[in-house]
């Protein structure tokens, strides 16, 4: 009896930390960066953050762009972008990109 109960507790922790394992890697380690396009180009785009970082992402064949502008080819510099790329890609892969309203720079006086 012993034994048994023994072998289902080992059973449910594998079981849990199986279920762990895979919830973690189904997301891929999923992020966002958001920032204003500094410069596109037909397979690559940079995003400046205005904070010091730039970051380049390579488009994909399924890349999907939505928000203020619905293709990869009407994105202009000085667009707001969030992009949506996976941690473990290297170089990053840009999986969607979200094209956001114009924003105020900080420190722009408004009139």
């Amino acid at each position: 009896m012993l034994r048994i109960a023994r072998k289902a507790g080992q059973t449910l922790l594998l079981a849990l930390v199986a279920s762990t394992l895979w919830a973690a890697s189904a997301s891929a380690q999923m992020r966002e960066f958001t920032g204003q396009v500094d410069k596109i180009q037909e397979k690559k785009v940079i995003v400046d953050n205005r904070k010091g970082d730039k970051v380049s992402f390579n488009k994909l064949d399924e890349t999907v762009v939505e928000g203020e502008k619905a293709k990869w080819e009407d994105l202009k510099a000085k667009d707001w972008v969030t992009i949506h790329w996976k941690f473990v890609d290297n170089p990053r892969k840009a999986y969607k990109v979200v094209v956001l309203p114009p924003q105020e720079e900080v420190g722009e006086d408004v009139q």
